[in-house]
């Protein structure tokens, strides 16, 4: 992956504020937050939630963005503006509220355009259900589907990315795990269609990473990789390879050889427990840097992939290990 790009969630430079800017009443502002992630080292892209983050004038905006040094890698859809969402976006049982919904994501798209990126990524959190006989789970995968499809057409040059996660905010998501996103793609068949992959959200779907890229590119494309690290429990959102280092590297590794030149995304929440957002940032790019580079010298050993020809654990083991650790 040549001049690897990385991009950040805007909303963890809310961090520790007061530190930052002592004069603050209230929230910073998506462009203050901006300028103060300009400040990590070696960030070049954001993305911004629509339409939380985005201005009237977006083209200003982008402007000012990249005055910072930053460009916008993406827009991220955000179904809050109408309370009505809570009961599902595509999936609300009001003709009206799935309407208002499909609009809202085609202005959001426009907006991505506007900004000079071709990305929009779609994380429908408020599509699913939380009780029994509470849903009609044929139309509601009917309408999940179709609204895909809608939104996905309405720019072909726009790459929308369907970002998956098995609950939160509903008890249970209609898109919670790899297959079931790929079998929404494929009825919805639109060629713009492709998968973002969380890393925390594959590991409490209880899926292996480097697996579930796979299968996506196999079937699909993926758009979007969101680094972060968890316990698999929950999406903890913690420092990247803090906890699963050598499925991060896996991860990596797979994505590398299946042909990804995305923007690496930090999904990660140092505003959860108060860290240094800057450095926050600047810690998962240099974790990512070095993985890479172990990456680098395991494509030099031709024993590594001997290894995995033969599902040799043993032997790939020792040969990770020596790559990452020297032994």
């Amino acid at each position: 992956m040549p001049h690897q790009r990385f991009a950040t969630r805007l909303n963890s430079f809310a961090s520790k504020a007061h530190e930052y800017w002592p004069d603050l009443t209230g929230k910073p502002s998506p462009m203050q937050m901006a300028e103060r992630a300009s400040t990590a080292e070696g960030l070049t892209d954001v993305d911004m939630n629509f339409p939380d983050h985005v201005e009237k004038d977006v083209l200003a905006q982008t402007r000012r963005l990249n005055d910072m040094g930053l460009q916008v890698n993406g827009l991220a859809m955000r179904y809050y503006t109408n309370p009505g969402f809570k009961l599902g976006a595509f999936t609300n049982p009001d003709a009206a509220i799935r309407r208002e919904a499909i609009d809202l994501t085609k202005r959001g798209i426009d907006a991505a355009r506007a900004t000079g990126s071709d990305l929009m990524t779609i994380w429908p959190g408020q599509d699913g259900f939380d009780y029994s006989f509470q849903a009609d789970y044929a139309k509601m995968w009917q309408d999940e589907v179709d609204a895909i499809r809608e939104v996905a057409d309405h720019d072909k040059d726009c790459a929308v990315s369907i970002e998956y996660k098995p609950n939160e905010p509903r008890a249970f998501a209609l898109l919670p795990d790899m297959a079931t996103t790929l079998l929404a793609i494929k009825e919805a068949g639109s060629e713009n269609l492709g998968v973002t992959l969380d890393f925390a959200h594959v590991l409490y779907a209880d899926e292996v990473p480097a697996f579930a890229a796979a299968m996506i590119a196999r079937h699909s494309k993926l758009l979007g990789v969101h680094l972060n690290d968890g316990y698999g429990k929950r999406d903890d959102g913690l420092m990247v390879g803090s906890v699963n280092t050598k499925a991060t590297l896996e991860l990596l590794w797979q994505i590398k050889k299946d042909g990804y030149e995305g923007a690496i995304y930090f999904d990660t929440f140092p505003d959860a427990s108060g860290l240094d957002p800057v450095k926050e940032c600047e810690a998962n790019i240099a974790t990512v840097n070095g993985l890479m580079a172990t990456i680098g010298r395991l494509e030099t050993d031709n024993r590594l992939s001997d290894a995995i020809a033969k599902q040799d654990a043993v032997s790939s083991q020792m040969i990770v290990n020596q790559a990452m650790l020297g032994t």
